[in-house]
């Protein structure tokens, strides 16, 4: 399996083979439901969760309504703290920006903790064409790498993995990483632990350059935060030399005290802990003699995307999501589906909508993305930033039908409508005609009614698939209209 995402079949396709993986669908029936209960008593600990909820949402919209000027405060900030930023208009400059800096280390290794920004630009194919080995450091990110893999969720990457395959993928490969796998591994989670420790420290040790993402950027001071469980992070973000975080413009916040807020509803959400056991903040740089941090630290400020999409009213939403994954572990479509099904690093119903604003509808998959959901509402929910998930779902389902011209990365794009969508615009077309035309929709109503033992069970052509597990609705013996003319008119009253 490749580590990326290109030339991936559009969701329906994907998620026909994902469902009839029984292994697949059971690894994610327990993961999900035993995250989404936790999650539940967590939440349930806070009298306040609603206050909370709208406190982060609307931090989130006060920042995403003046990024510039809190994106000028941010670099002024890192820099006066002895960082350097950079600004990267889309995925490409990011990838040569970071590929830059790292040749100019000379080095040709470096450790990473989890970062959902480079795994949306490709960074670790990137920096190995360059001849530039990228080791993770997260445990689900190193089972992924190891399993040459894509990672399937936004917290748990190797959510769709067993112990016993993780396991076997351990005893497999690690040895061609570094540091084998003990002889005796076994699938137990301690043991599992414990290989991935010894594995990783010979590697923290002889880091000289990290990457990193982060979950948030304080705008007045500059400061970096990456919230984890394991404690990776922390070694990645202090012992090597350099550090570069690559980090979207949308993880902003305004001030130090915002992220009271985050910092109490991301981990309920994410992992149903009352706070996250690592919280590490950074800000600029260290002197060698001051102890543990980077000597250089360089910011990179992505857009790919961004920008265009805080220009849709609707759907700019959702740059307020802060990755904790709730979503889809409530999500029916998820649950059966899996993440790879989605054909991006953001799966699941915040995928459904963050993915084809960032990349555009103009491929297959992206054009597909927005019908991969139920519409059941659970998504918004349980979004400790109260993104309306299905609303924007509906909107983009509405940019895919009817095409139209939009702003990529600067410059006008003409969306065509997606494939597949032919008979549903005809429809659509027709009712509005008929809607438009009173006399036409009256003398539509009395035919129906009065074919209707005629009327097929099932429907034809592409059809079939709708009516094959559906009933179709029965056409009553009149119309409305008539039937309120008629019983109106026996009652006396008006019949207007």
């Amino acid at each position: 399996m490749s580590g990326t995402y290109l030339g991936m079949p559009a969701f329906p396709d994907a998620a026909r083979d994902a469902v009839r993986d029984r292994t697949l669908r059971g690894n994610l029936r327990h993961a999900t439901h035993t995250i989404r209960d936790k999650r539940a008593q967590a939440v349930a600990e806070l009298t306040d969760w609603a206050e909370l909820r709208e406190a982060g949402k609307q931090i989130k919209d006060h920042t995403l309504g003046h990024l510039d000027r809190y994106l000028v405060q941010l670099e002024e900030s890192v820099t006066a703290a002895g960082g350097t930023v950079h600004w990267a208009a889309d995925a490409a400059e990011a990838n040569r920006i970071v590929t830059r800096l790292v040749r100019e280390t000379g080095e040709t290794e470096v450790v990473k903790v989890k970062s959902m920004a480079t795994q949306e630009t490709g960074l670790n194919e990137a920096l190995e064409a360059e001849g530039i080995r990228a080791y993770e450091t997260d445990l689900a990110e190193l089972i992924v790498q190891l399993g040459k893999d894509r990672p399937s969720h936004l917290l748990v990457p190797a959510i769709h993995r067993n112990r016993g395959e993780i396991r076997d993928i351990f005893r497999r490969e690690m040895s061609a990483w570094g540091r084998p796998a003990p002889e005796a591994l076994t699938d137990s989670p301690a043991d599992l632990a414990e290989a991935a420790r010894l594995h990783l420290r010979e590697k923290f040790l002889r880091a000289k350059v990290g990457i990193s993402g982060a979950n948030f950027m304080v705008a007045e001071t500059g400061t970096m935060v990456v919230v984890e469980s394991e404690g990776n992070g922390r070694m990645c973000l202090t012992l090597p030399e350099t550090l570069i975080s690559v980090v979207g413009i949308e993880k902003t916040v305004p001030t130090w005290r915002d992220l009271e807020v985050f910092l109490q509803t991301l981990p309920r959400s994410s992992t149903a802990e009352r706070m996250n056991p690592y919280t590490s903040m950074w800000t600029g740089t260290t002197a060698a003699a001051e102890g543990d941090g980077p000597r250089a630290f360089h910011l990179v400020l992505l857009d790919n995307g961004r920008t265009d999409t805080l220009a849709d009213e609707v759907g700019r939403q959702a740059l307020r999501c802060i990755r904790c994954s709730a979503c889809l572990n409530v999500c029916p479509v998820y649950e059966r589906a899996g993440g790879h099904a989605y054909g991006s690093v953001y799966p699941g119903p915040i995928g459904a909508i963050l993915s084809p604003q960032l990349r555009g509808t103009q491929s297959e998959i992206d054009a597909s993305l927005p019908y991969a959901s139920s519409l059941c509402g659970a998504c918004y929910e349980v979004c400790p930033v109260a993104i309306d998930i299905p609303d924007v779902l509906v909107h983009l389902r509405e940019r895919v039908v009817q095409g139209g011209e939009v702003t990529r990365h600067g410059a006008k794009v003409t969306l065509k409508p997606a494939k597949g969508h032919a008979a549903e615009r005809a429809a659509m077309r027709a009712a509005r005609w008929a809607f438009s035309h009173p006399a036409a929709l009256r003398a539509g109503q009395r035919l129906a009614s009065r074919t209707r033992r005629l009327h097929p069970r099932t429907l034809p052509g592409p059809g079939r698939a709708w009516s094959a597990t559906r009933d179709l609705p029965p056409v009553p013996a009149e119309p409305f209209r008539d039937w309120w003319r008629r019983t109106r008119q026996a009652d006396g009253k008006d019949s207007t």
